[in-house]
């Protein structure tokens, strides 16, 4: 074993860790799992997106109450330099494994630092976080949730005083005062329940709930009842603490809940991956859905804050890829404003760079402006607030092709409570019509051509994955696919070199208004294109595919079928690259 791993392995085995993290860590040394141990030790678990992310369990690249309260500790320290103590942070977490814990460990350290804090009572979707760090003027968030991961997973994500994920420079500022912290001896730890008598901790109870679905139901649905039928299933999450109700009071009276899903549980017993990209992940809902004859299924990763949706179709179900639900809620959103006159040269969609140009087509068919961010929530959030503080812009709708929309400008991230009663709202309205989600989306394809998009991911763990991911990086990134599939590239957009490289002409630009991240695009002359990045959370590489193909009624098949195989070939070609290297 590496000398370095081996003494921070042995240090874990000592005070002042407590007696079963001390145990796990001894039972990985008498093993000699040299393997495992340095996968714990090769690195102190750091902040990625927004926050931390790890597997739960000891040692330093792992989530459990001392990276959590050294990550707090941290962070406890950047509110007081900056005189935000006063303010408090609010504090929300999820269904899973320890989430409860960790977010009472995050709670106590605040209050050994003076910071008082705001701690829901139960389970929260992530939306309610950002949406109760506005309503209480606080100056920070964090909630305790991995999302859509495998159960062995757990995370910690920080939010700025609007309710948005934290960004540059504040998340660098963050991360700067946790480094400086050299041991989890300098956390300092109040007692929990002494706290909560002080009032250095506030528990939160219904009243912002209350304010939330309110405000959700006046901002989207219309006070009539419903006769849609509806499967929803939380999937173990915290959906179940407030979508269930959400519906109800919003007039939707036929919604069923998927039964073995209902349970809040960090187990995920039901599904591989609790992530509603997964179809896997569905299948019950399917089920159900068939069993009650639903117009929709609906489901909700364990935050609350993505959402899948799956229309029914000739006694089956397909399932709306993140893309195509984006498409369909920008165009229900537009067509709205359209009708109500309310669309002028304010008017805005946010979308990320991976996200369907389809986007961009209905966009300019109403006439709205559509601004493209990095790959990542936060970055739809952080322009929401530069849209909030210039005034040249409005925003009506934010999303992601990862399933993550926002159609409320009063919370600052991605939210699958409220989205899921504006699907139940649009899918109400065209089923009056005699239409489903699917033939709305074929009518929108009519109009501006078949997209087809597609996200393949390549799982590489550990410290020899990392490297691999890395190697992949610069292979694509020293050497461009300058012919895929029979296509020509046209046009490379490098993100971490901040360039954009017109392969025709040989000219290349600067890439204005984007942060510097590890992203590669490559546009092609027939309008397909692929991008590559690390994911920011998993260790894993994603690749985002696309093709376009223009369509008449009589022909819409074969646009499908010929993006389609185009989308396979593209894959075939980065595959077949990765498995030389």
């Amino acid at each position: 074993m590496k000398e370095n791993i081996s003494s921070k392995a042995i240090a874990w085995t000592k005070s002042p860790y407590d007696n079963e993290t001390r145990k796990e860590i001894e039972i990985l040394l008498s093993d000699n799992n040299l393997k495992e141990l340095e996968d714990r030790f090769y690195r102190n678990l750091s902040f990625g997106t927004g926050g931390l992310r790890g597997k739960i369990g000891a040692g330093s690249n792992r989530m459990n109450r001392y990276t959590v309260g050294l990550a707090t500790q941290g962070l406890a320290v950047y509110l007081l330099k900056n005189n935000l103590a006063d303010m408090g942070v609010v504090i929300a977490y999820d269904s899973r494994n320890y989430s409860k814990e960790f977010a009472e460990e995050t709670a106590s350290v605040l209050a050994g630092n003076g910071i008082k804090s705001y701690l829901f009572d139960k389970l929260t979707p992530v939306p309610l976080c950002s949406f109760a760090i506005r309503s209480l003027s606080a100056a920070a968030g964090v909630v305790i949730t991995a999302s859509h991961n495998p159960p062995e997973y757990n995370g910690y994500k920080v939010y700025s005083s609007d309710g948005c994920q934290i960004v540059p420079p504040q998340d660098s500022d963050i991360i700067s005062e946790i480094s400086k912290i050299d041991s989890i001896e300098s956390i300092k730890r109040a007692d929990f329940s002494h706290s909560i008598d002080n009032k250095h901790i506030n528990i939160i109870g219904d009243d912002i709930r209350k304010e939330y679905k309110q405000r959700v139901i006046e901002s989207l649905s219309k006070p009539e009842e419903k006769k849609i039928n509806i499967v929803y299933s939380p999937i173990h999450g915290s959906g179940i603490t407030i979508i269930p109700e959400l519906l109800s009071n919003a007039g939707f009276m036929n919604v069923h809940i998927v039964n073995e899903q209902e349970k809040p549980d960090g187990n995920f017993p039901t599904v591989r991956y609790p992530n509603p990209e997964e179809k896997e992940a569905m299948s019950l809902a399917i089920r159900d859905g068939k069993a009650f004859n639903a117009d929709i299924i609906l489901a909700t990763d364990p935050d609350a804050d993505r959402i899948g949706v799956g229309v029914k179709q000739n006694e089956e179900y397909v399932l709306l890829s993140g893309n195509q639900l984006a498409v369909l809620l920008c165009d229900y959103i537009l067509a709205n404003l359209y009708e109500q006159n309310k669309i002028d040269g304010k008017t805005a969609i946010i979308k990320t760079i991976i996200t369907t140009e389809l986007l961009r087509a209905v966009c300019d068919f109403y006439s709205v402006k559509i601004y493209d961010v990095l790959t990542g929530f936060k970055w739809i959030g952080a322009l929401m607030r530069d849209f909030e503080h210039s005034h040249n812009d409005n925003f009506v709708f934010g999303c992601e092709e990862s399933y993550g929309y926002l159609a409320i400008d009063y919370v600052r991230d991605k939210d699958a409570v409220s989205s899921t009663l504006l699907v139940c709202e649009m899918a109400e309205k065209y089923r009056l019509k005699g239409l489903n989600l699917l033939d709305r989306l074929n009518q929108i394809y009519l109009k501006h051509g078949y997209y087809c998009e597609q996200m393949r991911y390549i799982v590489l763990e550990g410290a020899d994955g990392a490297g691999k991911i890395k190697t992949i990086m610069e292979n694509f990134r020293n050497d461009p696919p300058y012919q895929v599939d029979g296509k020509d590239l046209e046009t490379v957009k490098d993100y971490h070199k901040q360039t954009e490289t017109n392969i025709i002409t040989g000219k290349s630009s600067t890439l204005n208004g984007f942060p510097v991240s590890d992203v590669l695009q490559y546009h092609y002359t027939d309008g397909s294109s692929f991008a590559i990045r690390p994911s920011g959370t998993e260790p894993k590489i994603k690749f985002y595919i696309s093709a376009v193909t223009k369509t008449t009624e009589n022909d819409i098949s074969y646009s499908k079928e010929s993006a389609e195989n185009s989308v396979c070939n593209i894959m075939q070609f980065i595959q077949n690259r990765i498995d030389s290297l």
